[in-house]
């Protein structure tokens, strides 16, 4: 979709029965995506994709901390927005900044394997101390 094209509008009551895998559509962030034909392609399984279609995943798109390839990704599958009055705010964690240059991920990735290699070496050193 380019800034040229008008954008389509969809209301979250016409997307409740977007939810099959024939058509399979979902919102996050208030734009409207449809993952049809994605749905073999995704690496969790086109269960994941399913269990959200024809509802708001943001929540969920979220909380697994896609990659910047992933959210570059679904660019080609969004099909429109929410109607004005069908939207959400979009604060704090969940605002799509999008960009390729999030130093936040790193230090995500940087902790993620530090804090239990320290639990461990910990945990050594008491057992040895304690059955030494």
């Amino acid at each position: 979709m380019t800034d040229k094209e008008e954008v389509k509008l969809f209301t979250r009551e016409e997307l409740k029965t977007r939810n099959t895998r024939e058509d399979a559509v979902m919102v996050i962030h208030n734009g409207v995506y449809n993952v049809t034909n994605f749905l073999d392609e995704h690496p969790g399984g086109e269960e994941v994709l399913l269990e959200q279609a024809g509802k708001d995943a943001t929540e969920p798109f979220e909380d697994v901390s896609h990659s910047s390839d992933a959210r570059s990704l679904m660019k080609k599958y969004k099909i429109g927005e929410l109607v004005e009055a069908d939207r959400t705010p979009t604060k704090g964690a969940y605002a799509p900044d999008w960009n390729n240059d999030q130093p936040q991920e790193q230090g995500n990735a940087w902790s993620s394997w530090l804090t239990p290699l320290l639990l461990g070496i910990a945990a050594t050193f008491l057992y040895r101390y304690l059955f030494a």
